[in-house]
């Protein structure tokens, strides 16, 4: 085992345990989330030992099937500030100020995330971040990870976690006062919480009848990007759609949702290089004139499942707790999976410093405070999906969107919109932004389908109408029991 630990430390950064730190704390997996915790846990002073089933992604390949870039947003960033490597972090970013949409002419339009200056997402590459956030915990003394170590079950009445060396071909078992499960939406840790049957254990995977592949689109001769950088590209279609993402070499990371086995063209039967140039040349024309490689990158690279997960309770006594996905993967539509699973750091940040020390608390405290908004961000994700493979182009929705721009461009500090206040505001809990943004939306849609709104008018008026429609909508909601 010692012979795939990560001995790498320079500069190493030692701290001293607090008086009432709870012993050892032992990681199940080294990903975003997993390596930012095992950060922050050891920045607080506690001796952490992070086991990852695979090998270390700084030396070698591991992203075949994961997706490559991502989006991070301001939930993410006050991790990573919280982590101390926010500026870091910015360097490897990619701003996109909003999205571009390509119709099936090949014509374009650009519809902005906010009204306001300086707020936009930015690309990211998966492999760079969590990269960064390793070399990052390689400095700290009280810290170390161990790859190529897969855990295999989790004993919850004495917390010991079983492994696989992968490199040795032997098992063997780590116990430690606490165990924390960031190994993603096929956890291990969750599965022993059901397996073993020790508490009642509630638990849902609701999968898409979509799932996803990823492509490319290269970068020029000289290394310069093929089509706007600063945006996030969407080819909507529909029952299915096409995005990309830019990448700091110049390519562009493209993803295609679509069906496995509904329509006229599905993953199942995309299965020759005719069909898949018949689909994209029909579908998205001036996509498939970026992709020089279309068919042998669609017949090799794999085809990934999106799916939801919710459980409850995430926590056994004050032993174990899951995090990230392991505890509420998404889809990836609202572009929050990764920044939700930062804010469950910096979440339980700040309950251990309420509560340092007492894990039954701490734990009890954490799911209390972040449940409710795990389920609705998982919501949120599901409901854009529609949105952006369909409604970005729906004359209603441009509608709509022109206008909250407007209204957040006059009134930076009145009205937000939905996806501004999931995106841009890390103070506003998942579920308010949800039930605000919902009101607001049905307000305003409500005032465009009865002809209410004209941009030329008051914005001011408008404002006011929507705020007293959207507090309405609020008050009967919540009469109804929805929320």
């Amino acid at each position: 085992m010692n012979s795939n630990t990560n001995n790498k430390k320079q500069n190493k950064k030692v701290l001293p345990l607090g008086e009432d730190i709870g012993g050892e704390v032992l990681i199940i997996g080294a990903g975003l989330c997993g390596s930012l915790l095992a950060l922050r846990l050891a920045q607080r002073g506690y001796n952490v030992n992070v086991y990852e089933s695979r090998s270390d992604l700084r030396t070698t390949d591991i992203s075949a099937g994961k997706s490559i870039n991502l989006a991070l947003s301001d939930r993410g960033f006050k991790a990573l500030r919280l982590a101390g490597v926010e500026e870091k972090a910015r360097k490897i970013c990619i701003p996109m100020y909003g999205r571009l949409i390509h119709d099936l002419e090949g014509n374009t339009f650009a519809s902005n995330y906010s009204g306001r200056e300086g707020e936009y997402i930015n690309s990211i590459s998966r492999g760079e971040l969590n990269g960064l956030l390793l070399t990052e915990a390689d400095l700290y003394d009280n810290l170390t990870i161990h790859f190529n170590n897969e855990c295999t079950a989790v004993d919850l009445e004495n917390n010991i976690a079983s492994f696989y060396n992968h490199n040795t071909k032997e098992n063997f078992k780590a116990k430690a006062d606490v165990i924390f499960g960031t190994d993603g939406a096929g956890s291990v840790l969750r599965k022993s919480y059901y397996l073993e049957r020790k508490f009642l254990f509630s638990f849902s995977q609701n999968f898409l009848t979509h799932g996803y592949k990823e492509l490319e689109i290269p970068p020029s001769k000289d290394g310069n990007h093929l089509i706007s950088k600063d945006h996030l590209h969407i080819w909507p279609r529909g029952d299915y759609m096409l995005i990309a993402l830019p990448n700091l070499d110049g390519s562009f990371t493209v993803t295609l949702f679509l069906s496995y086995d509904e329509g006229e063209y599905n993953f199942n039967n995309l299965t020759t290089e005719k069909k898949i140039r018949e689909f994209f040349q029909k579908q998205f024309p001036d996509a498939l004139e970026l992709i020089p490689d279309i068919a042998s990158e669609f017949s090799n690279n794999p085809t990934g499942a999106l799916g939801t997960v919710k459980c409850s309770p995430w926590y056994y006594q004050h032993k174990t707790l899951i995090l990230g996905d392991a505890a509420h993967a998404v889809v990836p539509f609202y572009g929050q999976g990764m920044n939700a699973s930062f804010e469950d750091v910096t979440v339980l940040d700040g309950i251990i410093d309420e509560h340092n020390g007492n894990w039954e608390t701490i734990f009890k405290e954490y799911q209390k405070t972040r449940k409710e908004d795990a389920d609705a961000i998982g919501d949120l994700a599901e409901e854009n999906y529609f949105e952006m493979r369909d409604h970005v182009s729906n004359p209603i929705f441009k509608q709509k969107r022109a206008l909250e721009v407007a209204l957040e461009k006059t009134f930076p500090t009145e009205y937000f919109s939905k996806y501004s206040m999931v995106t841009f505001n890390e103070d506003i809990p998942y579920h308010t932004a949800m039930l605000k943004g919902r009101a607001q939306d049905k307000a305003i849609l409500n005032m465009i389908a009865d002809n209410d709104i004209d941009l030329t008018n008051d914005l001011k008026s408008i404002l006011a109408t929507i705020k007293a429609e959207t507090k309405e909508i609020l008050d009967e909601d919540k009469v109804a029991g929805l929320k």
